[in-house]
């Protein structure tokens, strides 16, 4: 039987992962502190431990992989508390690293596409690209079995309809239900590699199950993208609600599309291009 450990395991791709894990006949034990997490999406016949991701070593269980999801995780709210971000992505990393090195386990690190771009540009983009050097390091020179998943912007069930901690779907999603003005950053022309989760779930568990090593990082994106102004008309149609224009934001970039194909030619990975179904089919008001 194969045991799993999702940090981060009660979080969005976190229980979307738990529940195809489950369906694998995986035993599954999941680390979280709940500072974004949520108790609504625990799920039954999995271990739930409630600590910090410094307190990894606690853990006396023997794992055959574990999938490291743990991370201050949107680019916003790092700037307001970058020390966090360090903590929790970068120092929070490295024992994650060291403990998989003293208990041999294979880690999937879920990287992000920020790493393409300046990481200088915020205190999230930076952290996250320290946590892929991290790996590095530790694969290169320790041996750790350590490959990293580079996720574009995750969307799908169970993403937090959190104004401040949603992703910008998420944030619509909240938007909508106030019968609030949907916000577009900018000129609302930014394009991002909308990415379904279980696309998300099916590629990290594609790259736990390979002996493949990639050199850099698997990249997990749709490969398609499209604007903010156009992600707004699929809700304007869905909803017919209104938008207003709010002014740029720090760490914004202009267009996230997957870089590399080695998941789908390597792994026989296939993502699908769900986002105008996904939003044909949210929730009405």
């Amino acid at each position: 039987m194969n045991n799993a450990l999702v940090t981060g395991g009660a979080g969005f791709i976190g229980i979307n992962l738990i529940k195809r894990l489950l369906d694998e006949n995986y035993h599954v034990t999941s680390l979280d502190n709940y500072s974004t997490g949520s108790k609504l999406n625990e799920l039954k016949n999995v271990n739930y431990i409630v600590a910090d991701i410094e307190e990894i070593n606690n853990i006396d269980k023997h794992f055959n992989i574990c999938f490291h999801l743990a991370a201050q995780s949107r680019v916003q709210p790092s700037f307001d508390n970058p020390q966090e971000s360090v903590r929790v992505n970068v120092i929070g990393t490295t024992k994650v690293m060291e403990w998989a090195k003293l208990n041999n386990v294979k880690v999937i690190y879920a990287g992000s596409s920020s790493k393409h771009h300046d990481p200088s540009d915020s205190p999230y983009a930076m952290t996250k690209f320290l946590g892929e050097e991290i790996c590095k390091l530790y694969k290169k020179s320790f041996n750790v079995n350590v490959e990293i998943a580079r996720f574009y912007n995750v969307y799908g069930p169970f993403e937090p309809l959190d104004e401040k901690f949603g992703n910008v779907i998420g944030i619509w999603q909240a938007k909508v239900h106030k019968n609030f003005p949907l916000p577009i950053v900018g000129d609302g022309n930014q394009k991002r590699d909308f990415t379904h989760v279980f696309d998300i779930v099916d590629g990290l568990l594609k790259i736990s199950n390979t002996k493949i090593k990639h050199s850099d990082a698997w990249e997990i994106g749709t490969g398609v993208n499209y604007s903010i102004n156009e992600l707004y008309e699929m809700f304007n149609q869905r909803y017919k609600i209104s938008s207003v224009i709010i002014p740029d934001q720090r760490g914004n970039y202009r267009e996230t599309l997957r870089v590399n194909d080695d998941l789908v030619n390597l792994l026989n990975w296939k993502p699908k291009d769900r986002l105008k179904e996904y939003i044909k089919n949210l929730n009405s008001l």
